[in-house]
């Protein structure tokens, strides 16, 4: 090859085969390579980062909702001795208990509910128990018996806010 280089009147055959151009290629597109790794590296350094900081976020998170179910579970309804027996003021409906097993403000929280025939507001049943439900502060603890209700089965809380009885 050597010899077909210098026939045709070229100093060498890496002039032939464009050889200090080609070098001049390779070495740019290396430099970029390099700095292409070098931002990759960069990025994969903040993902990992990132990746431990959301690690840290869900452990954060199931600590708290661990500690929330437990004080749920223990702020629940009270625990109340009767004839030496525990016995929960709102049972849950599951347990097969009747409307009976309710105290009574429940049981006319669940039958206003009734009455209204589909989806009701606190306000709504506030106004058929009859207290003055153009104070706020007022329907709050009928608020709280509506969501016990409902955490105990007794009800549904739908998305709105609003309640129904189920049946």
């Amino acid at each position: 090859m050597r010899f077909l280089a210098r026939r045709r009147g070229l100093r060498s055959y890496a002039t032939a085969h464009g050889g200090p151009r080609r070098h001049e290629r390779i070495t740019a597109r290396r430099a970029e390579l390099d700095e292409l790794e070098e931002q990759l590296v960069k990025q994969l350094s903040e993902v990992r980062a990132e990746r431990d900081e959301l690690a840290v976020a869900v452990r954060a998170w199931q600590r708290m909702s661990e500690q929330l179910a437990d004080e749920r579970a223990t702020a629940g309804s009270p625990v109340v001795q009767v004839a030496g027996r525990a016995v929960r003021l709102v049972p849950d409906r599951a347990s097969g208990g009747a409307e009976s097993a309710l105290p009574a403000d429940y049981q006319r929280i669940l039958a206003a509910a009734r009455q209204a025939g589909g989806p009701v507001a606190t306000r709504a049943v506030g106004e058929a128990l009859g207290p003055d439900t153009g104070v706020r502060g007022k329907l709050e603890p009928l608020r709280g018996k509506l969501t016990k209700l409902a955490d105990r089965g007794w009800m549904h809380k739908r998305g709105d806010g609003k309640f129904t009885v189920r049946p």
